[in-house]
């Protein structure tokens, strides 16, 4: 269960007036640590204005109460992958995409950006779904 996001860093800027015709997200996962009862997860989360409009850059933290099976599960996979277990990974994406979503509107309103509408519900399907 999420328990919290903080973000940390954010960074905006418009390189050019021309009219935005598409915008590209994209979240990564910097690391995973296990610190008690709690999952850590530093995120990376970019919002590219297409033909060179502008960017939205944002990193932070999200941390995650779960059971102890999971959390070994979350260390194991790291460790080895650098991934996280797809069904703790679909919410903390979900989480990551809805938090940085919905505060970029602020973020992006000064330098006259559209905001970045958060996109549907990230599912993941089969094996190598994630990148990090």
């Amino acid at each position: 269960m999420i328990t919290g996001i903080k973000i940390t860093s954010v960074e905006a800027k418009r390189d050019k007036d021309d009219d935005m015709t598409g915008l590209n997200v994209n979240i990564g996962v910097d690391s995973a640590t296990v610190k008690g009862e709690e999952a850590v997860i530093a995120f990376n989360y970019s919002a590219i204005y297409s033909e060179g409009v502008g960017e939205l850059k944002m990193k932070g933290t999200i941390t995650a109460k779960e059971d102890p099976g999971l959390l070994k599960e979350i260390t194991d996979k790291w460790k080895k992958e650098k991934k996280l277990p797809d069904r703790f990974a679909e919410i903390v994406l979900n989480a990551i995409n809805y938090a940085c979503g919905t505060n970029g509107v602020f973020v992006v309103r000064p330098i006259n950006l559209s905001p970045p509408i958060v996109p549907p519900r990230i599912e993941l399907k089969g094996k190598g779904a994630q990148s990090s």
